[in-house]
């Protein structure tokens, strides 16, 4: 099976195995989702969950998270892995949202990776959700990962496999991709996984 082949077997698999795939992150609108994507660096998206139950409650508009002090806002995330720095991108980043873009999410990755905290991960996802513009593959650890074990990319660098990605998959798929890729890794092939009974373990590159 050659690699366009084996792509488009693979994409109609995933579909299958996950046909209503969607983001895990919790948000009403498109600054918490933001604030969630932005959290979510190098936290799990359960953990992101359970936090903004609360915060998105007590942070209902771009104002209450500019009016708020920094060190209250680390407080209200301090579960959060890097939680300092998160906040300090966050309040930076929707100062520049409400100052520069007039309270609007910037609608183009150009803009967008120009706020604090936001590289193309963070772009692609919210750009794909809240405009439906697709620019780009978010690579989280689970797209990397899996990535690498079908053969799709042989690097590490997020970045490189993005462009691999984006070279071998139409764009239509590109941001369900991402989706089908978390869910296929949380529902069965984890990181420790042996791949004795992954549904796709078949496209494993050996």
């Amino acid at each position: 099976m050659n690699r366009k082949d084996k792509t488009i077997k693979l994409i109609s698999e995933l579909q299958k195995l996950f046909p209503d795939t969607k983001i895990a992150l919790n948000f009403s609108n498109p600054i918490e989702l933001l604030v969630a994507v932005v959290l979510s660096a190098q936290t799990t998206d359960r953990q992101v969950n359970v936090v903004t139950t609360d915060l998105f409650k007590k942070y209902q508009t771009l104002n209450d998270y500019l009016k708020t002090p920094l060190t209250e806002f680390e407080q209200d995330i301090k579960s959060i892995g890097l939680y300092k720095g998160k906040a300090k991108n966050i309040k930076a980043a929707l100062e520049l949202i409400k100052n520069i873009y007039h309270g609007k999410i910037p609608d183009s990755m150009e803009e967008l990776i120009k706020l604090p905290g936001v590289g193309r991960k963070t772009a692609s996802v919210v750009l794909g959700i809240t405009y439906g513009v697709v620019e780009g593959i978010a690579v989280d650890t689970h797209v990397r990962r899996l990535s690498q074990l079908f053969g799709f990319s042989k690097s590490s660098n997020p970045d490189i496999i993005e462009r691999d990605l984006m070279a071998i998959l139409p764009k239509s798929e590109w941001q369900e991709f991402t989706f089908r890729m978390i869910d296929y890794g949380r529902t069965f092939c984890p990181a420790s996984c042996k791949h004795t009974d992954c549904p796709l373990r078949e496209f494993i590159v050996k």
